[in-house]
């Protein structure tokens, strides 16, 4: 199995300066180029962005809670990038023709008869990609935990 080790840079909030590079839109799209060019060439692979709550005291007493974006970046342990392997084969088998047209299941069927239309897929909830099996060994435990907790609030 293939270990990673994961980078966390806050984002960008303001563009910076650079020749040629007009209105604000422009100069933070060209600051957040330039640092995902720079992890790019160190061997950081760009995962996504999150926002994620930090709490800060203000005063002696109190403290308020501060929203931080983040950019998540990960590679492969050791600085090599984390290679696409193809698909296994054994060299004599043939794959088998696939039809044109999709073979209808029992299942499928009656669900069609009924209404006369297909069976809607199930909805999706953005909130769980987090948490998606496939994601789990991806997703460093802190943010799983997190993410957990967000939830049930």
């Amino acid at each position: 199995m293939q270990t990673y080790e994961y980078r966390v840079v806050a984002a960008p909030s303001k563009g910076g300066k650079a020749k040629g590079v007009k209105g604000a839109e422009e100069r933070f799209a060209h600051t957040l180029e330039a640092l995902m060019n720079e992890m790019a060439l160190e061997g950081w692979e760009y995962q996504r962005a999150e926002t994620l709550p930090s709490e800060e005291r203000s005063g002696l007493a109190s403290s308020h809670t501060v929203w931080r974006n983040l950019l998540i970046f990960r590679r492969a342990v050791g600085g090599q990038p984390a290679a696409v392997m193809p698909p296994m084969t054994t060299g004599d088998a043939e794959p088998e023709p696939q039809p044109d047209t999709p073979q209808e299941t029992a299942a499928e069927a009656p669900a069609q008869a009924e209404t006369g239309m297909p069976e809607a897929p199930a909805p999706h909830d953005p909130r769980d990609a987090a948490l998606r099996a496939d994601d789990r060994e991806t997703v460093p435990s802190a943010f799983v935990e997190r993410a957990k907790r967000l939830r049930a609030d």
